[in-house]
């Protein structure tokens, strides 16, 4: 017998069904917040719900993971399958055109904004003017006297101009930018950091063919559905980074 509406099971077991996808407590908790519902009463009804039929589990070592039964729902045959794909191109399709019909007003409304007003127009030419002209008076008084340069008030383009030979020839002579301890530690953070993701990869992956090993769904319909994107969807490789973090192992025992 389904639960009351709005009994804690009856709210639970429908946002299970409305969610229809893999759940556990904590994600039902944050969840049902709204409804003051506490984290302990949420695991009640959960299993509950579980030990009565209502919606499936699995467990995977301490956890478990919830699930809508799947045979409570519509599932369209073959030809209706297709049908949705026709309509879910035509859609995606209608979606590019109207996205790029929105990139051209942004960029012509950018084009827009960007224009100077005529007052605009004759303050800036006024203000390059006068730039020029302090160019050319710092440039007379550096060949003068070069210490002279210092007292020109606002116009000391061509020092940091200068300036910034002076470094560069600075660079150009080998000079040490990085500490060998700064780098030594940025080295062992990127190596942390790679090693993390390489771990969680491999436990996603794990807990992914768990979930998906008897479910009817096409595996990437279901990750579409749940909103999950993998480091390729988004140009990211892993084995980019593991490349690199092998380079630097090996620049490290020539290096010794």
């Amino acid at each position: 017998m389904p639960p009351k509406s709005d009994s804690v099971e009856g709210i639970v077991l429908r946002f299970v069904n409305e969610q229809n996808r893999p759940l556990n407590s904590q994600n039902a908790a944050d969840a049902l917040q709204k409804f003051n519902l506490k984290k302990t009463a949420v695991q009640k009804a959960l299993d509950a719900l579980a030990d009565s039929g209502q919606i499936s589990f699995k467990e995977y070592g301490k956890q478990k993971i919830y699930l809508a039964r799947q045979d409570q729902f519509n599932i369209p045959n073959g030809e209706e399958l297709e049908e949705m794909k026709k309509g879910n191109i035509k859609l995606q399709e209608e979606l590019v055109n109207q996205k790029k019909a929105i990139s051209e007003v942004e960029s012509e409304v950018r084009g827009l904004q960007s224009n100077l007003t005529l007052a605009e127009i004759k303050s800036k030419e006024a203000k390059l003017q006068c730039e020029v002209r302090g160019i050319l008076m710092c440039s007379f008084l550096y060949i003068c006297n070069p210490c002279i340069l210092y007292g020109c008030n606002g116009y000391l383009v061509f020092f940091q101009v200068h300036e910034m030979e002076e470094k560069l020839n600075k660079l150009r002579s080998g000079v040490i930018l990085v500490k060998p301890e700064d780098k030594k530690i940025i080295e062992e953070n990127f190596s942390e950091k790679v090693n993390q993701w390489r771990k969680r990869k491999r436990m996603f992956k794990e807990l992914w063919d768990n979930i998906t090993e008897n479910s009817p769904k096409d595996q990437k319909e279901f990750k579409e559905e749940l909103g999950l994107e993998y480091d390729e969807d988004v140009g990211v490789k892993l084995q980019s980074y593991s490349d690199m973090l092998a380079s630097l192992s090996k620049r490290r025992k020539v290096s010794r």
